[in-house]
């Protein structure tokens, strides 16, 4: 049986901590995993923002800054990974070269929202900024599923034609009908459901994985 490791939203921006990402990577090395899952929302992208503009916190918001923080938080996560396996090529063990999938998530697609509202963009940004191929990741589109061991992988799962993210992991296996793991939901859940052939399906929204906390949320919300 292959294994898994997700990594949620981790909406680096310029000036927070990303410590904990180097941590994430060696769990990885640690752990081995087959397949690392981003589940979308690694770069926070600020600066291309549509909801705060004008307001205090909007000021000074660059996008080579964004992508900068977003890049070098990649290169922190992936040193562990790439040290062990250049370790292990040295040692002539067993090669460890795990699948990386990265589904976009919305802020990631903040890139696309900007081109298609400002067409003067088109060209001058675009996804190849975030540099993923060059760290060895598969690219998926924003919400395109990834089927993976009979798991769904997306940033987020829809329910309804307005395409709206499901509420809850229960509803994300009543809606899809197999196991599913999701982001963008600032919180964890997780639900069990079986099929009539007795296989089991799980559903799971992965939470989040950064330090700072958001202005967007209050005291409560944050840290979830």
């Amino acid at each position: 049986m292959t294994k898994h490791l997700v990594i949620p939203d981790t909406q680096v921006k310029p000036d927070q901590s990303i410590e904990h990402l180097r941590w994430a990577g060696q769990y990885a090395v640690d752990k081995k995993p087959d397949v690392i899952v981003m589940i979308g929302d690694w770069f926070d992208l600020p600066s291309l923002s549509s909801y705060d503009v004008g307001t205090r916190s909007f000021e000074g918001r660059r996008y080579t800054n964004d992508i900068e923080a977003g890049v070098a938080a990649m290169e922190m996560f992936m040193r562990p990974i790439k040290d062990e396996q250049n370790r292990l090529i040295r040692n002539k063990d067993k090669r460890w070269n795990p699948r990386l999938v990265f589904t976009l998530g919305n802020h990631e697609n903040r890139i696309e929202r900007a081109t298609n509202a400002d067409p003067k963009l088109d060209g001058l940004i675009s996804y190849k900024d975030f540099q993923l191929e060059q760290f060895g990741w598969e690219v998926y589109p924003f919400l395109e599923p990834v089927i993976i061991d009979d798991i769904a992988y997306a940033h987020y799962f829809t329910s309804g034609v307005m395409g709206r993210p499901v509420s809850s992991a229960k509803l994300m296996l009543q809606k899809k009908y197999m196991s599913c793991v999701m982001g963008h939901v600032q919180d964890r859940d997780i639900a069990y459901a079986r099929k009539a052939d007795g296989t089991n399906m799980l559903g799971l929204f992965s939470g989040i994985f950064y330090q700072h906390d958001e202005d967007y949320l209050n005291p409560q919300t944050n840290g979830s």
